[in-house]
């Protein structure tokens, strides 16, 4: 979960830093990053929730000790998701004002 987490960060945040580096404005550069790396993002997301899917409904004898870790893992994805598309532009807009704020 956490590896999906943070791979889907570094796809936004390298996008909007290469196009930061291109002369684009940062709103601009993450608005790029956030409107092109949408479709990979959700799809190595909802990749791996819908292959929880079967563990987190439990079919079959024994399985009921899997279905918590799957929750949780599916849980997190999707928190981990939401918070890619949203909580880190907000973050990498703050940094970035005060990195040219200190220099």
């Amino acid at each position: 979960m956490i590896g999906v987490a943070v791979s889907n960060a570094i796809l936004l945040v390298e996008f909007a830093n290469r196009a930061c580096e291109a002369g684009r404005p940062v709103h601009e550069a993450l608005l790029e990053a956030g409107s092109t790396r949408l479709r990979p993002i959700l799809m190595i997301s909802l990749a791996a929730i819908l292959g929880l899917m079967p563990m987190a409904l439990g079919f079959g004898r024994g399985t009921e000790a899997n279905v918590p870790l799957a929750l949780a893992v599916i849980g997190g994805l999707a928190v981990s998701t939401i918070m890619t598309l949203f909580v880190i532009p907000c973050l990498y807009l703050l940094l970035h004002r005060t990195r040219s704020f200190n220099a």
